[in-house]
């Protein structure tokens, strides 16, 4: 063993949800076990919750909570960031220039947000009315943004997929169109996204673009903002049509952005990555494609699935079922149907409960339309979820699963968002 280097048997990186997840049931299933749990984080964040604290309807403090206080008893918590992977000698090296050896690893890291990516975004948001709720410290901005609105251009936008919590980026304009409605605010609000529909799941795009008329809200596909001029609140985005892409810059009061996404450098960089750049696992085993003792879940991985914390929690015993089953060589294989959850907040007030696994499969977890938006669905976002991830969640505690194939009408029912 090299002189910085220390052997540990089951290695978790990242401490987010699906890290400290894994490393509780593990914890939970094979108390003797060693597990080190690799993370440079003093906070932990409840992010779903970010959108509401943009809609005014939660305090950004109750999202974050210190890490010290979430990693499970007798894990090891290194405090260090990892920069590189070497699967083939079982080992991973730190940014304090130690190195871990490892007998099982468990990457879980999460993605990165890549603000540089559109030209003049970094040093302009939180001023002149350009913010995110894909940051900590902006969500509490954009609910300013809202409240001191008078009128004019509200633009919304999503950058090319895959991004972590795909709803996200609309959650906050309908939050906000409900926002202007009640306060009888005249808003132009334009939605923009590369993709070509409202929602990945045709079952519930339908529903939303019902919503979307309701509010009377100009939708823009194949639009991907490129740039923005923060003082000339202008904001300019390519144009894909029939191959041919086109700029066009337009003028805003009131912008929200969400940033491209990828996977962490660290894992682009490694062999653990294919040429997506993603980390390459089994869709169904959550296992690597050429490492066998090593599994990946969360954000960072290539399964096409929605990055949410739903699809953490439903991944997270397959994880640890499979990498038990490695360890002991006993058990079944456990499989992951790409479950993921995402709640849409139409208005302040309710929720249409998107529920759907891998090819678009509706998987709802209660036999009610689920493309109707409900008030109780607002009840469960708002107080349920939230005391499920923090007080169970990350315990190890994961709780009944309901959600299974249902057969709903094509028709989407009237409903009132």
């Amino acid at each position: 063993m090299a002189k910085n280097e220390t052997k540990h048997t089951v290695v978790v990186v990242g401490g987010g949800a699906a890290g400290i997840t894994v490393a509780a049931l593990l914890r939970k299933a094979r108390p003797q076990l060693a597990i080190t749990l690799v993370e440079p984080s003093d906070d932990h964040f409840y992010q779903p919750a970010w959108t509401l604290v943009g809609g005014g309807a939660y305090s950004a403090a109750d999202t974050r909570r210190p890490m010290a206080g979430l990693i499970p008893k007798r894990v090891e918590w290194i405090k260090a960031r990892v920069e590189g992977f070497e699967p083939a000698n079982n080992t991973l090296k730190l940014n304090t220039g130690k190195t871990l050896g490892y007998d099982y690893l468990v990457v879980a890291p999460g993605l990165q947000l890549d603000w540089k990516k559109i030209d003049g975004l970094e040093g302009a948001l939180g001023k002149n009315g350009m913010t995110s709720n894909y940051r900590f410290d902006l969500a509490p901005y954009t609910w300013a943004c809202l409240r001191q609105f008078r009128g004019g251009k509200a633009l919304f936008t999503q950058p090319p997929m895959p991004i972590k919590c795909a709803g996200a980026p609309q959650k906050i304009l309908y939050l906000a169109a409900d926002h202007f409605r009640r306060k009888a605010i005249k808003a132009e609000l334009s939605f923009f996204t590369p993709g070509p529909s409202m929602f990945g799941v045709a079952f519930y795009a339908k529903a939303l673009d019902e919503v979307v008329k309701s509010y009377g809200i100009a939708p823009c596909f194949d639009h991907n903002l490129v740039a923005v001029d923060g003082p000339a609140r202008k904001a300019t985005f390519e144009v894909t049509s029939n191959n041919d892409k086109k700029q066009v810059t337009l003028s805003f009061d009131l912008l929200h952005v969400v940033p491209p996404q990828s996977a962490p450098e660290c894992i682009k960089s490694s062999p653990l990555a294919d040429t997506s750049g993603w980390m390459s696992v089994d869709k169904h085993s959550l296992q690597h494609m050429t490492f066998e003792n090593v599994f990946g879940l969360g954000d960072c991985t290539t399964t096409p699935n929605s990055k949410t914390a739903a699809a953490v929690r439903a991944q997270a015993p397959v994880a640890v079922s499979n990498l038990l089953r490695l360890i002991t060589g006993k058990g079944e294989p456990a499989r992951y149907d790409g479950y993921a959850s995402c709640p849409l907040t139409t208005s302040r007030g309710k929720v249409m409960l998107a529920e759907f696994g891998y090819e678009g499969v509706v998987l709802p977890s209660f036999p009610l339309d689920a493309r109707v938006p409900r008030r109780s669905y607002w009840w469960l976002k708002k107080y349920y979820l939230p005391y499920l991830y923090w007080e169970q969640m990350l315990q190890g505690n994961l709780g009944p699963d309901w959600h299974r194939q249902r057969q709903f009408d094509d028709a989407v029912p009237a409903f009132f968002p």
